[in-house]
């Protein structure tokens, strides 16, 4: 711990984007709320003398590191230095690689950013990205036909969020936002019901949360956007829907993004 700030530092070294080792010290960084942290990331590194000055400032700090390095000189250079300098380090990637090779009999690549290559996988992705943009809150019904997922709901009902989570997972996903007596476009009858879900959410927690993003705007909580009259009229006319529909229902209430993400792919039979 630094004397002076009382601040614990942590430095990721990568020779790639650095995002496996930085996920590991978010994820740790989580469990202590309470401590004061300052988080460095140095990356791209694929040389000694771009690695040695990175490793010089961690110990200037007295840094934790960790580091993802495939490049063997590179990393023993790491392992030296942290050993020579009595700075705390973790190999993200090297004890799971080398029981792996270990088991399998095959060397491992030792390819920095393998993770990252921009196979046809990654172009995939990127058109799912574009395809839940262009057919985000029902801008245009034709997209119900091509889409892999279509999700419905009421305003506040977290479609948009879940249709780029989803595309995340190199899915097609197109949502409309659902109002009483509003027309039903004719394309969303032609598609398959299996690809179809309702989204839903308790009156109360709806009311809540439309509260509070009309006071994020700086507007008025307590207006017929927020009404819970409203909100149960809105919430009825879409459960009827879904019922003549015959499509999933899921109800977001206490739920995350990645909670419903995950029950739309298992009620859907979807890869993840």
């Amino acid at each position: 711990m630094n004397d002076e700030t009382n601040i614990l530092t942590i430095y990721v070294i990568s020779d790639s984007a650095g995002e496996t080792a930085t996920k590991l010290a978010q994820a740790t960084m989580a469990q202590f709320p309470t401590v004061e942290f300052n988080l460095y990331r140095k990356t791209f590194v694929n040389d000694k003398e771009n690695l040695i000055k990175g490793l010089r400032d961690a110990k200037k700090h007295d840094a934790m590191i960790l580091y993802t390095m495939i490049d063997e000189e590179l990393l023993q250079l790491i392992q030296a230095f942290c050993q020579e300098s009595d700075l705390y380090s973790v190999d993200v990637l090297s004890s799971t690689i080398d029981e792996i090779e270990r088991r399998s009999g095959i060397k491992a690549s030792r390819e920095p950013g393998a993770l990252h290559h921009l196979n046809k996988n990654y172009f995939k992705r990127i058109k799912a990205m574009e395809f839940a943009v262009k057919y985000d809150d029902g801008k245009d019904p034709r997209g119900f036909l091509e889409a892999d997922v279509v999700l419905l709901g009421v305003s506040r009902t977290s479609k948009t969020p879940l249709s780029l989570f989803l595309a995340n997972k190199n899915l097609k996903v197109a949502n409309l936002p659902l109002v009483p007596q509003a027309h039903i476009p004719k394309q969303l009858w032609e598609v398959d019901p299996k690809k179809i879900v309702g989204l839903t959410n308790d009156p109360d927690v709806l009311n809540c949360i439309r509260k509070e993003r009309s006071r994020a705007y700086g507007l008025n909580p307590d207006t017929a956007y927020s009404d819970i009259d409203k909100i149960r009229a809105e919430l009825e006319f879409a459960n009827e829907l879904y019922q003549k529909l015959g499509c999933e229902v899921i109800n977001v209430a206490s739920l995350s993004i990645e909670e419903t993400a995950s029950m739309i792919m298992n009620a859907l039979k979807l890869e993840d």
